[in-house]
């Protein structure tokens, strides 16, 4: 819009020449905060107009909420904002502002997570779809700081960046991603699944623990309550978890083959040799894994043993099992 423009659109809303409206037009005209980095912006779906300038400000891109609520009331753009996200590079005028929300977004880009994959791995797959580098991603995931704002345990991230499809544009802040699947695990894991957790004796962290180990020892839906229940009757008798994946946890390269001599090695996570759950997570696990590990089935299995078809064999005692084991050895191909 011209300078014209605007002085005839606040004449018809203060009358030309008075105070407010020249406070308003030096307001309209004046560029927002300083854009150190780009800037990605959400305008959420249904959101009244007061309150998508009050989130503008509130994200760092609008100095007052006021002057870009009564500009787009006057002139009628209030009600033609596109919710999406938009990325902020340089400082903009509110009336910009109000220009750029009521233009298209900015087109997202998908990122799938699965369940179950380690931090790093999660990591490399948002580095991958090109959102910033690996060592950019690590850094912000490795900051003291950054983890206690999270209220996260020190030792990291590890378990709660929440599997999912997101979207963002290419050039959101690597920060803006991270908090964005930490919020998402926190929608999940709320109130309701810590207070299941804290009536079987476990904090969030030992929750979200075992369900890593729940997520990495079977695909299956029917099968993960059973194994939760596995583990925590094992726990609840001081029996060594004895979970294969905990032994391969950070193990370098792709190779996925247990020897005798893994089992025996000592590592922190090494469920083998330590007793109870690892100090933390395996992997980020998903909904279905960290409901099962606050809500385990009622069953007294104590073992389980994989079938070789995705599947597993659960008892109850140590001869069903080893009886178990010696059927799917014999059987496997």
């Amino acid at each position: 819009m011209t300078l014209g423009g605007l002085w005839r659109g606040l004449a018809a809303l203060a009358g030309a020449g008075s105070l407010g409206a020249v406070a308003l037009a030096v307001a309209l005209s004046r560029p927002g905060p300083p854009v150190q980095a780009p800037v990605a912006i959400t305008v959420e779906e249904g959101e009244r107009f007061a309150e998508v300038a009050a989130d503008l400000a509130r994200q760092g891109v609008l100095r007052h909420p006021l002057p870009l609520i009564l500009w787009g009331r006057l002139t009628r753009q209030d009600r033609n904002v596109h919710w999406g996200e938009y990325l902020i590079t340089r400082p903009l005028t509110p009336i910009e502002l109000l220009a750029r929300i009521t233009g298209p977004p900015d087109p997202l880009h998908e990122v799938v997570v699965p369940e179950g994959r380690t931090l790093r791995e999660v990591v490399a797959l948002l580095a991958a779809a090109g959102f910033g580098s690996e060592e950019s991603f690590l850094c912000i995931l490795q900051d003291p700081r950054f983890l206690a704002d999270e209220d996260l345990p020190p030792a990291g991230a590890e378990g709660y960046l929440f599997p999912d499809t997101y979207a963002f544009p290419l050039a959101t802040p690597q920060e803006r991603i991270v908090r964005t699947m930490l919020r998402r695990f926190r929608d999940v894991f709320g109130a309701e699944l810590a207070l299941r957790a804290t009536h079987l004796g476990l904090t969030v962290h030992q929750a979200v623990t075992l369900a890593s180990l729940v997520e990495a020892e079977t695909p299956r839906p029917e099968e993960r309550r059973l194994v939760a229940a596995v583990f925590l009757n094992r726990l609840h008798r001081g029996m060594p978890l004895q979970s294969d994946p905990t032994v391969l946890y950070g193990r370098e390269g792709g190779d996925r083959t247990l020897t005798r001599a893994d089992l025996r090695r000592p590592t922190p996570f090494n469920t083998y040799t330590i007793p109870g759950l690892p100090p933390g997570p395996i992997g980020n696990p998903g909904r279905a894994s960290l409901e099962a590990a606050v809500d385990p089935a009622p069953v007294d299995y104590l073992y389980f043993v994989a079938r070789g078809d995705g599947t597993h064999t659960f008892s109850g005692n140590l001869a069903a099992h080893n009886a178990a084991v010696a059927h799917y050895r014999h059987h496997r191909p």
